[in-house]
């Protein structure tokens, strides 16, 4: 008989996860409060399954923002997105329609009305949604591989600050760290509502001890947003952006999520 796993509900840069005692030292020092830093690899894994989304959807905060782990498939596209959206609204699927703002940018047709705020992002075979009440969104997820034009693109796209971090980086720790940068500015431009076309080197963001920073959004006070790193994946790096308050972030994954 296998012996039973001991699960810890963990809190870690503000998120709040189930891991295994089985994930090591550092999930372990993390679990009891210590604040630690963990490479893409040490991940603690995600294994609170939630069945029923809609009994999830029900305790959703005000000062709360609820992170899903999805399965993406090419074949049904946002269908799991449409699924957690139907569960948040408490309609039928077939009830949730979406449009694009001016920049691609997913949204509730105004119909729905304010009911809850969402944005989500996908890589490879996998998917994250956020969603939240009174908050516009942003949220990037990308699986992490070598990327040998990484500093090239850094910089044509990126700004000097940050190309320069990213060049002192050492050459085998620089493809995570690109992603790092990467996946923050992707998330900050979709939570305002632009694309890419807004210009990378428009805003500039650091990563300290793990976490990304917001250091300058042109047209705005970088106080007034919240970057937050997700722990989501082994192997991958996602980040949730949005302007306003700090909020609790949960992180689910549905039973199918694998």
């Amino acid at each position: 008989m296998a012996a039973a796993v001991d699960r810890y509900t963990c809190f870690y840069l503000g998120c709040e996860f189930e891991c295994d005692v089985s994930m090591g030292a550092a999930s372990r020092a993390c679990a009891s409060g210590e604040r630690v830093h963990m490479s893409h690899e040490e991940w603690p894994a995600i294994t609170t399954t939630v069945a029923d989304p809609a009994a999830i959807a029900g305790g959703l905060g005000k000062d709360e923002i609820h992170i899903w782990k999805l399965v993406y498939d090419p074949a049904t596209r946002r269908a799991p997105l449409l699924a957690l959206l139907a569960a948040y609204m408490g309609v039928e699927v077939g009830d949730v329609t979406l449009i694009e703002g001016e920049h691609g940018r997913p949204a509730l047709a105004a119909g729905h009305g304010s009911s809850v705020d969402f944005n989500w992002s996908h890589s490879g075979d996998r998917a994250v949604a956020a969603m939240g009440h009174g908050v516009s969104l942003g949220i990037d997820i990308e699986h992490v591989r070598a990327r040998p034009r990484a500093l090239e693109i850094a910089e044509r796209y990126f700004s000097h600050t940050e190309f320069a971090a990213l060049k002192s980086v050492p050459p085998e720790q620089r493809s995570a760290a690109f992603l790092d940068i990467w996946t923050a500015k992707e998330a900050v431009l979709k939570a305002l509502g632009r694309g890419i076309a807004f210009g990378l080197h428009r805003l500039d963001i650091s990563v300290d001890d793990g976490q990304p920073r917001l250091r300058r959004l042109e047209g705005e006070d970088v106080a007034d947003w919240n970057l937050q790193r997700i722990p989501v994946e082994i192997g991958s790096v996602t980040t949730l952006a949005w302007r306003g308050a700090m909020r609790r972030c949960r992180i689910f994954s549905l039973a199918n999520a694998g």
